[in-house]
C-alpha cells in the first residue's frame, strides 16, 4: 500500500509540473500547498450534547445567542467564530487578507451582517452545505497564486432560521419524515497561510495539497425532506473524479469524509462508487453522521446544513491530522442547491459537492 501511495503522490507532482497545477478535467495541484494554521467551531446545545460535543471549542446553550430573531443570532454565531479562529491564531483583523464566507439564508445575510464590523475584504459564496469546500477552495488558490498571504474561510448555519426558510416555522408543530436532516446550528472557520507560517520543527503542519471542484448533478429528486439523496449523486461525481485526475485509488487516503449525506445518503454513495470499482466503505465517514448520536437525539437521517461540515472539520478532522491518527483526507462538503421559489415551483433539487485535498506532515 505504501509503495502504491508513493507512486500515486509522484504521479500527482509530475502532473502538477506538467499541466501548470491543473489536474485532469476538474482538480487543481498546489505545487506549494497553503496551510491551515489555526481553525474554529462553535455550536448550539444540541450539537454539543453529541459525541464531538468535547471537541468544539465553544458551546452557546442559548439558541438566540442575545439576539431578537434566529438570523442575527447566526450572524452573531458567524462574528464570534471569526473573532475565535483569529484569536486563536494570534492575529488581528488587519492581518487576514480576505474573508471568503457564506451561509444558508437569502443573499448571504449572516454572512454580511455578521463580519461587516470586523472590516475584512469579503468574498461572499454560497454552496449550500458545500459551501466551506467552496470558501477553502477559494482560500486555498489565493494563498497559493500569490494573492494573499493570509485567508479565512468561514460558514454558518442554524437550526431555526434554516427551517424557517426553507421547511415549516418551529410553531407549526410538524412531523419529520426520517429522510429528513436536522440542520446543525453552528459556525466553523480556518485561516489559510502561505508559506512563511510554517510551524516549527516536531509539530504537524496541516496542508492543502489540491481541489477537485464540482459540477452540478441533478438526478431529479425532488423531495427537499430527503436531501441525502438529492446530494449523494454529486459526492459520487465529485469523489470519481478526485480518483480519476489524480490517478489514485480510495486507498491513497487515510479517511474520505462527505458533508451531510447522513444515514440514506451515505448508502447511496458507497454503492455508487462500487459500480464504478471504488470501494470506499473501509475509510468512509459523513460529518451528518458523526455529530448527532442517532439512538438519543432523534435527528432521523442525521445532521445537515453548512455548519455541519465546517464544524466537524474544525473540532475533529483536523484533530485526527494533527495527532497523527490520519495522514491523508479527501474532505467533501456537499450541498443541495434549492430555494424557497425553485422549491414552490416544482423544481427538483440538484446537487454539487467540492472535494479538498488535506494533509498532516511533520515538519
Amino acid at each position: 500500500m505504501a509503495e502504491n501511495i508513493d507512486s500515486n503522490k509522484n504521479d500527482i507532482k509530475d502532473k502538477a509540473v506538467k499541466d501548470y497545477k491543473s489536474a485532469g478535467k476538474q482538480s487543481i495541484v498546489f505545487k506549494n500547498p497553503p496551510y491551515i494554521i489555526a481553525e474554529a467551531s462553535l455550536v448550539g446545545k444540541k450539537e454539543g450534547e453529541g459525541p464531538l460535543g468535547t471537541l468544539f471549542d465553544q458551546i452557546i446553550e442559548d439558541p438566540m445567542i442575545g439576539k431578537d430573531n434566529w438570523e442575527s443570532a447566526e450572524s452573531e454565531l458567524m462574528k464570534l467564530t471569526a473573532q475565535k479562529v483569529l484569536t486563536k491564531a494570534g492575529l488581528r483583523n488587519s492581518d487576514i487578507r480576505y474573508l471568503i464566507g457564506g451561509d444558508l439564508l437569502g443573499q448571504l445575510i449572516a454572512t454580511s451582517f455578521g463580519i461587516a464590523e470586523l472590516q475584512i475584504p469579503l468574498f461572499g459564496v454560497y454552496g449550500a452545505c458545500s459551501t466551506m469546500g467552496e470558501a477553502m477552495t477559494i482560500g486555498a488558490i489565493l494563498v497559493e497564486g500569490g494573492f494573499a498571504n493570509r485567508v479565512l474561510s468561514i460558514t454558518s448555519s442554524h437550526f431555526a432560521g434554516a427551517e424557517k426558510q426553507f421547511r415549516f416555522p418551529l410553531d407549526y408543530g410538524n412531523q419529520r419524515p426520517y429522510s429528513a436532516s436536522w440542520t446543525v446550528t453552528g459556525s466553523g472557520a480556518v485561516i489559510i497561510a502561505d508559506h512563511s507560517a510554517k510551524k516549527e520543527a516536531g509539530e504537524a503542519d496541516i496542508v492543502i495539497t489540491g481541489v477537485t471542484s464540482g459540477k452540478i448533478v441533478d438526478y431529479g429528486i425532488k423531495d427537499s425532506m430527503n436531501m441525502g439523496a438529492a446530494m449523494a449523486p454529486a459526492a459520487f461525481e465529485t469523489i470519481k473524479q478526485n480518483f480519476e485526475d489524480f490517478n489514485i485509488k480510495p486507498d491513497y487516503y487515510d479517511s474520505i469524509i462527505t458533508g451531510d449525506l447522513g444515514y440514506v445518503g451515505k448508502n447511496i454513495l458507497i454503492e455508487l462508487l462500487k459500480e464504478k470499482d471504488y470501494d470506499i466503505s473501509d475509510r468512509y465517514m459523513d460529518c451528518g453522521i458523526e455529530i448527532f448520536d442517532q439512538d438519543t437525539q432523534d435527528t432521523h437521517a442525521g445532521g445537515s446544513g453548512c455548519g455541519c461540515s465546517a464544524v466537524t472539520f474544525a473540532a475533529y478532522v483536523i484533530k485526527q491530522l494533527k495527532d497523527g491518527a490520519w495522514k491523508r483526507v479527501l474532505f467533501v462538503p456537499t450541498g443541495a442547491l434549492l430555494s424557497q421559489v425553485s422549491f414552490n415551483e416544482g423544481n427538483t433539487v440538484p446537487g454539487i459537492a467540492h472535494a479538498v485535498m488535506v494533509e498532516g506532515r511533520m515538519s
